[in-house]
């Protein structure tokens, strides 16, 4: 029997965000539609638990067309109003609005950056940055290079990306590697084994 992992205390406490953690969180991420998905996701998260997002992602999927940007940015009064209606999504018209006007944004970003990933991953010059945390109490919820990102988002005309929520993001999609040291997945990340 193999010893238990040792992993992010932030985690602990149920199986889904265990395997947010193990499987998802902090993995280099260059897919388009899920780098939107994450986006908007975050975006929802504010003032919410991570956890409750994750509860409600497939809903999420099913409602925002699989987080396709083409057809999100197209969505009409109606669909604002189909989604408030959605007890699988957080319906608040603001952030529904938001993931809309992004959608549109992502879609004129794409003009001028070819895609999502070359437009984000510039920022770190296309590899993850490796933080050294021992302890939860040192990571930021917000840094520099968020701060620079959310202001750039905001220019672009996205909503629901202030600073905090950009470095949830950074986070999310492994543009930093803020895994404790003592977590295996650090190490994975890494390229290490633990």
């Amino acid at each position: 029997m193999s010893a238990p992992k040792n992993r992010c205390p932030w985690c602990q406490g149920d199986p889904l965000y265990v395997d947010y953690h193990d499987k998802e969180w902090g993995v280099p991420l260059h897919d388009d539609r899920r780098l939107f998905e994450m986006l908007i996701l975050e975006g929802a998260q504010a003032g919410l638990s991570w956890l409750t997002i994750l509860r409600k992602r497939e809903n999420y999927r099913q409602a925002f067309d699989h987080f396709d940007c083409e057809k999100v940015a197209r969505y009409t009064d109606h669909d604002i109003q189909r989604l408030l209606a959605d007890a699988g999504i957080v319906r608040n018209r603001l952030k529904i609005a938001a993931a809309i006007k992004n959608a549109q944004a992502v879609l004129e970003l794409k003009d001028e950056f070819g895609s999502l990933d070359t437009f984000f991953w510039r920022y770190v010059d296309g590899q993850p940055l490796l933080n050294r945390w021992k302890n939860l109490s040192e990571i930021p919820a917000r840094t520099d290079l968020s701060d620079i990102i959310s202001k750039d988002l905001n220019l672009r005309g996205f909503k629901f990306v202030g600073s905090t929520i950009c470095y949830a993001f950074m986070q999310s999609i492994g543009m930093v590697n803020d895994h404790l040291m003592n977590c295996f997945r650090y190490h994975e990340l890494k390229g290490e084994t633990s």
